[in-house]
């Protein structure tokens, strides 16, 4: 995951072309449409029970572990709705709603005929349920536990945990020197435990300031510092790296 999450810093990459549409493709919408129901409808978020049989939990992160858990060289092929969909669609799989055989043989139908209409149906309960979700959110925020271990002016050392699907950290920043700009009010949590990466629980986050000349030695333009908002289990102290 680590190449794939944060290209910064690497050469002989083509020029980036961004698409300023948010969808360009119908289904698309679709796909954002169920991503956004399966949050409503996961069972962490404090609201009313509905009529759906979806139950386990489904939050932005899993769907960025899911799409960033392919292999990098087939990640750079896809679409972005397509990684969604590739992600979506394994969790469905891997949590029992679908075997990979009915979903195959439901593709199958559909390349053999694009005419065939999809599926139709809405439960007000659910669209209740989603229109609620999306005026009140899923918030990381919480009240600190213990107080942070880093204040304004330390310098830190960027860890570089193992990745297995999913990261935080920009892979540029694994090991640099930093020095804590400022420390965020009360902690945050990730919508769901990365494992070895080392993120989930709720804890301190800081806005961390770095000298590109250190990032990038001979290859980044004088005057201006890169800044990044980091969990404290990506943080240590100086002296520690020193000693190791």
């Amino acid at each position: 995951m680590k190449l794939q999450h944060t290209l910064g810093g690497l050469e002989g990459l083509d020029p980036v072309a961004p698409e300023l549409r948010v969808f360009v493709e119908p289904w698309e919408e679709r796909i954002f449409g169920i991503h956004t129901a399966m949050m409503a409808l996961s069972p962490q978020v404090k609201l009313p029970p509905t009529s759906s049989s979806f139950s386990t939990v489904w939050t932005w992160a899993d769907l960025r572990k899911g799409a960033e858990a392919m292999n990098p060289f087939d990640y750079f092929k896809y679409r972005y709705y397509e990684k969604w969909l590739g992600g979506i669609s394994g969790y469905f799989v891997a949590n029992g709603y679908i075997t990979q055989a009915e979903l195959d043989a439901r593709t199958d139908e559909y390349f053999a005929d694009n005419a065939k209409p999809l599926p139709s149906g809405g439960q007000s309960d659910v669209d209740d349920r989603v229109h609620k979700y999306l005026m009140d959110g899923d918030s990381p925020w919480h009240q600190w536990a213990d107080k942070p271990r880093f204040a304004v002016g330390d310098t830190v050392v960027i860890g570089d945990p193992p990745t297995v699907e999913h990261t935080r950290l920009p892979g540029y920043l694994r090991n640099k020197v930093g020095v804590v700009e400022t420390v965020y009010d009360d902690a945050f949590a990730y919508l769901c435990s990365t494992g070895p990466d080392g993120i989930g629980p709720a804890m301190p986050v800081y806005c961390v300031k770095f000298d590109p000349q250190h990032l990038w030695p001979g290859n980044a333009e004088p005057g201006f510092f890169i800044y990044a908002d980091l969990f404290d289990a990506y943080l240590r102290p100086l002296d520690q790296q020193a000693a190791a």
